[in-house]
């Protein structure tokens, strides 16, 4: 990520006060608002839709505000709205005079910074046709001449959808940011706001947004960088959202899910007023989250996309899901070594038929044999860490001492116990041993779970594969260490985009907790790797 520009951050700072100031005094508008003025600064539009009676023209005008000497024009749609009403009355003396089909723009949507149009679907072709051309092109043709309009923001809002195959659909596509409003659902705020407590404060002249900011914002704004690495998940959410899109048999869900090549282009524009306002030279993953609000067109599909980017949020912003991966894959890894030693060093025993019953007998003819207290026995490594394999002994037991043939005479019947040493304990202690379904000796511990053992060999040729395990475990540690340390990059970068000035708290905490997801992952997996290959790493100590 580049270095941060001081005037940048000076300028996100501002922003988010100026964000506060806007929000004052309207309950539960905040993200709304913020999304707005993202909106405008970036010249892209907005779609409100919610029931009537919502603040949706409050909002709009409040915006106006964040403008030093700005112009605001806005208006109710009816069926019987003419573009004269919108667009300026025609010049009567400039037709008379000179024949030219001229409007009178000044006070009228041609002349004005921010534009709000209310019940935008009830309007006429006429008026919705030349609205599509100022979007695009942010001109306006007045009789021959075609002239730029400073139109920083036009909101258009609506408690429904344009119909299916009305024609609006070119006219939808170009609102970029949807957002749906509710009504206000706090106890305290719909009190406050019944009451009439409260009142919207003025925006203190230091946070407006002069003319001249910003014409050199938008300059500013085009040189911000969409890395490849960015770019990379902006298309793997295209990807997931056409997959999802591919598997809905009804059409019409299918045209819900839609996204135009316009849309995903104009969301760049977007990204990068985010990520400038934010004080960065670079779009970040964490920008990616404010197409919540770019990519539907229904509430149903509302609610489908922000299921996206709450799975986004959590596995891909910062690449959790490739280190969640990388885990299993060390995970097995480890438990494929555990695998391969048990398999290879388990002592088997055998079931001889005697001449009244059968019974089992473990051949200690090649053990190596050692005196302990004046006694021949042999030694048992155990091949699982464990809490203990006795109550006279606290901590791992690493490897017991017993007596060849007490044992042989122990385990006969399949089970039995013992007396034996534990470690360099002195003092002897029960054990108990048995014969799984697989014909393994096993040893208890005080959990009574079943830890296999190897018996010691005087060549001990069943090591041989030793080394070859050692060196898979000592990759597998580099491996967790650079997991780690990718955890700790990729929450280093999480932190350095915030406080984030455009994105709802809510995908931040989703994003932080796929963080603590990961660390409790991390130990875990510590804990049991080093479970399962802590035996490998020691095992030469054992066998001596």
């Amino acid at each position: 990520m580049k270095t941060i520009n001081t005037n940048k951050e000076l300028t996100k700072d501002r922003i988010n006060k100026l964000i506060k100031a806007l929000s004052d005094g309207i309950y539960e508008r905040e993200s709304t608002i913020r999304l707005c003025l993202l909106a405008a600064l970036a010249g892209e539009s907005v779609f409100l839709l919610g029931p009537p009676g919502i603040a949706k023209s409050l909002i709009a005008k409040r915006l106006i505000q964040a403008f030093d000497k700005a112009s605001f024009f806005d208006y109710l749609m009816t069926s019987f709205s003419t573009p004269e009403e919108v667009f300026g009355p025609l010049s009567i003396k400039e037709l008379k005079d000179n024949g030219n089909y001229v409007r009178l723009t000044d006070g009228y949507l041609p002349s004005a910074d921010i534009v709000f149009l209310d019940e935008i679907w009830k309007a006429g072709p006429a008026i919705l046709n030349t609205l599509l051309t100022v979007i695009n092109e942010k001109t306006f043709k007045n009789g021959q001449h075609v002239l730029p309009i400073p139109m920083r923001l036009l909101i258009t809002a609506s408690n429904e959808l344009p119909e299916e195959d009305s024609g609006l659909e070119a006219l939808y596509d170009r609102m970029l940011v949807r957002i749906y409003i509710n009504r206000i659902q706090e106890k305290k705020n719909f009190q406050a706001m019944i009451m009439g407590e409260g009142s919207l404060s003025t925006i203190p002249a230091p946070l407006k947004i002069t003319f001249d900011e910003f014409s050199q914002w938008q300059e500013e704004i085009g040189s911000v960088v969409l890395n490849q690495e960015v770019f990379d998940k902006i298309y793997l959410l295209k990807q997931q959202l056409e997959q999802i899109n591919e598997t809905q048999e009804d059409s019409f869900i299918k045209n819900d899910l839609y996204v135009s090549d316009r849309r995903w282009k104009k969301s760049i524009r977007l990204l990068k007023a985010c990520a400038y306002f934010n004080g960065r030279d670079e779009i970040s993953s964490l920008d990616l989250l404010i197409l919540k609000d770019c990519l539907w067109h229904t509430p149903e599909s509302r609610s489908t996309i922000l299921n996206i980017i709450e799975e986004f949020a959590t596995k891909h912003t910062y690449g959790q899901q490739v280190i969640q991966k990388n885990i299993d894959d060390i995970l097995v890894k480890s438990q494929t070594i555990k695998q391969e030693m048990l398999s290879h060093l388990s002592e088997k025993v055998t079931l001889n038929s005697g001449r009244l019953k059968e019974r089992y007998v473990l051949n200690t003819q090649e053990s190596k044999t050692y005196s302990i207290n004046n006694k021949s026995m042999i030694r048992f490594v155990l091949l699982d860490e464990n809490q203990s394999v006795s109550e006279l002994h606290t901590g791992d037991s690493e490897w017991v001492y017993v007596n060849a043939d007490e044992l042989n005479k122990a385990i006969r019947n399949g089970k039995g116990e013992i007396y034996g040493y534990i470690n360099r304990k002195p003092k002897m202690t029960p054990l108990q041993f048995e014969i799984d379904s697989k014909n393994n000796l096993i040893i208890k511990d005080l959990s009574n779970r079943s830890l296999y053992v190897c018996l010691v060999k005087k060549d001990n040729k069943q090591l041989l594969p030793l080394d070859e395990w050692q060196k898979s475990a000592q990759l597998i540690q580099q491996e967790l260490q650079k997991i780690q340390k990718t955890i700790n990059i990729a929450v280093a970068q999480f932190h350095n985009n915030l406080p984030h000035n455009f994105i709802d708290k809510p995908l931040i905490l989703h994003t932080n907790s796929s963080f603590t997801a990961l660390s409790k992952n991390v130990e875990e997996l510590e804990a049991e790797v080093s479970s399962n290959i802590n035996r490998v790493l020691n095992m030469n100590n054992y066998f001596q």
